[in-house]
């Protein structure tokens, strides 16, 4: 391994550099077992921690399928799928890999006994599989986390209705927390050459969600002048949000759970801020059996104080059971709710009489299609959008990077450094990063 690191290192990119490299036969990944799926019975989830089930094991490499890449990783990132997947909820991922093991003869490599998780990289390609065309060793690329057979006729108007589509390192094996990984050739997507390893990964799966949730024809599709409420505006999801909303025209309303997170709306460019902590909203009562229409009606009321007697166009909508009643009712008449992710429960509860006599809508959202995911990545790459971090763990530690998440005691993203022997490595164009730095450094490091 020691190899591929220092040719990544040297900044050589040349097809003949890479695929003369000697790929080896174990990598190091972060696992969760199938034997200890059952560890946290009994635990209520806030108290299932990461750093018992993730481990750092030595794997095979597997086989390259025809259409696929193996990559070389130099940092990968955290994601709340990772956070599900290591406290075994709402089940073992391992199902996943079982049904998907049983389509074809190459799926069957995913059906093991560990499972390699993650969906975020930045890294360089070492190896293709038989038909890969675009993309050559050497090329400095990241991914997102759609993978698609695209067999299937419904798959090919949106990808993200074909009956295959599975989130890479969640609902397939080989992720990208892990020295190597193993994607689809049409996961692939040029480096933002500005970027450092760990900024280039922290953004793709939570820049690509937030884009078709909130840009795309395919989600709430917002328009110049929107007034747009985002729950955890400061977080991983919610501040790519925040910057979309502001770069097109749009006016956020975040809300965030502390100072310190409002802080860093502010710093992105936002004004209008609810800090629901120290506003004290109290959306079910105590047992959590019963919501409070009352406190949706205060949000509302606080809502129309900071944007002149309106209510919003759009609510970007994720943390699911805990906020759900409250966004449907704050939605202007004609009003969207786009929903995806549910963090805090995916059984919501709302009142139907506020979305049915107001002709209000939910949108329903998950992830993206490679389209938008290119377009999000271009996003980045022109320096419309930058990259939210508020820490890099080494691989090593990457359950305290899963707990950080788990725990929301983080900005932005939390990124994991696997190749990358330490921060700051991987600008290719200094000249395009120093047009960018004071944005950069504004969003990283909250």
């Amino acid at each position: 391994m020691q190899a591929i690191r220092d040719a990544i290192l040297s900044g050589d990119r040349s097809e003949e550099t890479y695929a003369a490299l000697p790929i080896p036969e174990t990598y190091r990944g972060a696992t969760v077992h199938k034997d200890e799926v059952a560890m946290f019975e009994g635990l209520v989830t806030k108290d299932k921690d990461p750093r018992r089930s993730l481990h750092v094991d030595d794997v095979p490499v597997p086989q390259l399928a025809p259409g696929e890449a193996l990559v070389a990783v130099m940092a990968s990132a955290i994601n709340y799928n990772t956070v599900w997947t290591s406290i075994f909820e709402p089940m073992p991922t391992f199902g996943f890999l079982e049904r998907y093991g049983r389509t074809s003869e190459f799926a069957k490599r995913h059906d093991l006994p560990y499972h390699v998780v993650g969906s975020d990289l930045a890294g360089v390609v070492l190896r293709t599989g038989p038909g890969v065309m675009k993309w050559k060793p050497g090329q400095a690329v990241v991914a997102h986390c759609l993978s698609v057979e695209l067999e299937d006729a419904d798959g090919h108007n949106d990808t993200m209705l074909d009956p295959q589509q599975r989130i890479w390192g969640f609902e397939t094996n080989f992720g990208g927390l892990a020295e190597l990984a193993i994607v689809k050739a049409n996961q692939l997507m040029p480096k933002p050459a500005h970027l450092t390893w760990e900024e280039a990964a922290a953004p793709g799966l939570v820049n690509c969600t937030a884009y078709r949730q909130l840009i795309s024809k395919n989600g709430a599709a917002m328009k110049l002048g929107d007034r747009v409420l985002i729950w955890g505006a400061s977080g991983g999801l919610g501040s790519y949000a925040t910057q979309m909303a502001l770069a097109g025209g749009a006016t956020p309303i975040c809300v965030v759970s502390s100072p310190e997170k409002a802080e860093i709306c502010r710093s992105m460019g936002a004004e209008l801020i609810i800090d629901r902590s120290a506003e004290g909203y109290r959306f079910w009562n105590e047992d959590g059996t019963e919501q409070n229409p009352k406190e949706w009606q205060r949000l509302g009321k606080r809502i129309r104080e900071l944007t002149g007697g309106y209510d919003v166009d759009i609510v970007f909508e994720h943390p699911g059971r805990e906020t759900f009643g409250a966004s449907v009712y704050v939605a202007r008449k004609g009003g969207t709710i786009v929903t995806c992710a549910s963090t805090s429960g995916y059984m919501h509860e709302y009142d139907n009489r506020y979305l049915w006599m107001n002709l209000k809508r939910i949108v329903s959202s998950h992830f993206a299609n490679y389209r938008e995911a290119w377009e999000a990545n271009e996003l980045i790459d022109r320096g419309l959008i930058h990259p939210t971090l508020s820490k890099s763990y080494p691989l090593d530690e990457v359950g305290q990077a899963a707990l950080d998440v788990h725990r929301n005691a983080h900005s932005g993203k939390v990124g994991v450094l696997t190749l990358a022997p330490e921060e700051g490595l991987g600008v290719s164009d200094p000249e395009k990063r120093a047009r960018f730095e004071t944005e950069i450094n504004r969003f990283r490091n909250q």
